[in-house]
């Protein structure tokens, strides 16, 4: 049933290591190159081939893999090459049928989401979407799932754009080596990967994204997005992703305090730089929980309405708000939207790394834990280090929210003003 639609010479390889002896592999690389159509492609080769197969594609979160991949990607893969496939979609249960009777599923795999209907099934091909802002843990739990009888021989299959060298797609398919043991892997053989980057797609890039978009980033995020090149841990850097892993949790526990830390950006320029907003707890044995990161571009009423929303969503006590830019503006636009909002600021009299370090130590006492991940914060946080130019917006709402509820007293809910 597929149509000759026109492959690139990367792709053509990519497909050949998919279809080949390995029962896990991984395609790595830059933006824009291609990894997730080659992928949803070959998942599709499979599901059409035996009837009644069930494959799944899984991402962190479940409402990021449906925009992405269920909305976008798979619909360009089959009005390119399968133009006569049609596809029927169950939007409750978040799936869609094959006339062969095979079935995808898509879901997340974060713990605050509800993954029983997918890991209460079987699955001849599970493909981890974006697999650096999963956890080695829940993709270990998915791929207990890797077990339904078919004619196919069951396999997994993983993207990502590199991160950090410590992180377990690395170790597992670079080094071979198990994430969790730390001793090499048993069958090697059956781990392995390819790099693709954007240059060798180029043909189906708008004009300037490579040339302007990628080769205009900084140094480490143009490693990573042009080239595709796994990252060192920075010379300098406060936080390593290990140092985070090392801490994280599926769930808090019952908090005594919850504060929104808030680094504004006082333009609503769409170039402007982020507006920082992330919430943290602490415990009665003064540990630290970091809820959510909320953090974006937009207008002062967008971005309050976001510090709103996560202030009522958690019952925080207090939004904490940095004011050295914005001045009295943090406070009024806050209350614009919510005028009987519970609200502190702060003023910054040292430089960001002096600010970070006690919060930095806090990590590595191992009093600071990520309940789930934060893809775009931890990689602010590894990649800040005394020479970085970049404003660290997310980082700095964390180290607000951190420092002004390591520095309070006693158990109450209530935060002093």
């Amino acid at each position: 049933m597929a149509h000759s639609f026109r492959k690139t010479p990367a792709q053509r390889r990519a497909l050949k290591l998919l279809g080949g002896g390995s029962r896990y592999v991984l395609l790595f690389g830059g933006s824009r190159s291609g990894k997730t159509f080659i992928l949803v492609y070959a998942l599709l080769v499979r599901a059409l081939r035996v009837p009644g197969s069930r494959h799944a594609i899984l991402r962190l979160h479940s409402n990021a893999v449906r925009q992405s991949v269920l909305m976008d990607t798979l619909p360009k893969v089959v009005r390119l090459a399968f133009p006569q496939l049609r596809l029927k979609e169950s939007a409750r249960d978040q799936f869609v049928r094959l006339p062969n009777r095979s079935e995808i599923w898509f879901g997340g795999l974060d713990a605050g989401e509800r993954a029983d209907k997918i890991l209460g099934k079987e699955f001849s091909t599970l493909y981890f979407n974006e697999c650096s802002e999963i956890g080695y843990e829940e993709v270990n739990t998915a791929l207990t799932r890797l077990a339904q009888k078919t004619s196919l021989v069951n396999k997994a299959y993983f993207d990502c754009n590199p991160s950090g060298k410590s992180h377990w797609s690395y170790r597992l398919f670079m080094e071979k080596i198990d994430p969790e043991s730390n001793l090499p892997l048993v069958f090697p053989r059956q781990y392995a990967s390819m790099l693709l980057n954007p240059a060798e797609n180029a043909e189906n890039l708008p004009a300037g994204y490579l040339e302007e978009t990628l080769a205009g980033l900084p140094e480490r995020q143009r490693a990573r997005f042009l080239e595709g090149a796994w990252l060192d841990d920075m010379a300098g850097a406060l936080w390593s992703q290990r140092l985070i892993d090392r801490n994280r949790v599926a769930n808090a526990p019952e908090l005594d305090r919850i504060v929104v830390g808030v680094d504004p950006a006082v333009t609503g320029n769409p170039a402007s730089d982020t507006t920082g907003i992330v919430t943290v707890g602490r415990s009665r044995d003064n540990h630290f929980y970091v809820l959510s990161d909320a953090s974006r571009r937009g207008r002062p009423l967008e971005w309050a309405a976001a510090v709103n929303a996560e202030y009522e969503r958690f019952q925080a006590d207090r939004v904490i708000g940095e004011v050295n830019n914005g001045g009295e503006l943090v406070e009024t636009v806050l209350r614009q939207v919510n005028w009987s909002l519970s609200y502190s600021s702060v003023r910054a009299t040292r430089g960001k790394i002096a600010r970070a370090e006690p919060v930095a130590a806090l990590y590595e006492q191992g009093r600071v834990h990520h309940v789930g991940r934060f893809p775009e914060l931890e990689e602010e946080m590894t990649g800040f280090t005394p020479a970085s130019s970049a404003s660290p917006d997310r980082l700095d709402a964390l180290v607000w929210a951190v420092t002004v509820l390591s520095s309070g007293s006693g158990a109450s809910r209530l935060i002093p003003a």
